[in-house]
């Protein structure tokens, strides 16, 4: 696992951000797990979170794009501190965009905030996480409407590797296969899994044996592996 991936982990764990014990999801779901990227409040935590973003960015689409489009509204900050983080390790300035939840018609209108999206542009999402891929059935019409747009991806910061909308799938895969980009993650769960599994963080061991157990029979149920 590379350097900055185990550091991120503890990054969420100590920004309060990634929580282990007993949650009711949005969907029903009972998860033994919990991530809430709201948390993250702070300059330093979003000039750190900016800056691992912006790694795994590279990484994975390297520096040939020019938008980073987040969807509002978490997407909006997310969108900002990674372009930041982008011009400060690689010297590349990347446009920041995000959408209104309303279009505005007086001063700046339109729905777009930040850069506009213009023909020929390359663009990737940012996204904090993404369990059932519906929040990319907003985004993605939006930005086609702009243009002759290339989309090289959508990044998040947790795969949680759970099945998505059509229930057979993971929601990332799905994504991939239903609009033709790749969908990546700066860890996945089972990265999570594997970093703190009876291994101490912050002074206490936060994935034993009893929530191990608890996070296989989450995923025997609801899991995908990718």
């Amino acid at each position: 696992m590379e350097s900055y991936k185990s550091e991120f982990i503890e990054f969420m764990v100590e920004s309060n951000v990634l929580k282990f014990g007993d949650f009711t999801l949005k969907s029903g779901r009972k998860s033994p797990f919990f991530m809430n990227a709201g948390a993250y409040v702070t300059g330093s935590q979003l000039m750190r979170l900016g800056e691992y973003y912006a790694k795994a960015i590279h990484d994975n689409f390297g520096c040939d794009f020019d938008v980073l489009f987040g969807p509002a509204y978490k997407g909006i900050p997310l969108s900002v501190a990674t372009t930041i983080a982008f011009s400060k390790l690689y010297g590349k300035e990347i446009r920041y965009c995000s959408n209104r939840k309303e279009v505005k018609d007086h001063g700046d209108t339109g729905i777009l905030l930040g850069s506009k999206i213009k023909d020929g542009d390359k663009v990737v999402i940012i996204e904090d996480v993404t369990t059932s891929g519906k929040s990319i059935e907003e985004t993605f019409p939006i930005i086609q409407a702009q243009g002759d747009v290339q989309i090289l991806g959508l990044m998040v910061s947790l795969n949680r590797m759970e099945v998505g909308l059509g229930g057979k799938m993971g929601a990332l895969d799905e994504i991939r296969e239903k609009y033709g980009f790749e969908a990546k993650a700066i860890v996945s769960m089972e990265e999570v899994v594997e970093h703190l599994y009876n291994k101490e963080c912050n002074g206490d061991v936060l994935i034993d044996d009893t929530l191990k157990d608890a996070i296989d029979a989450y995923y025997e149920q609801y899991g995908v592996r990718n």
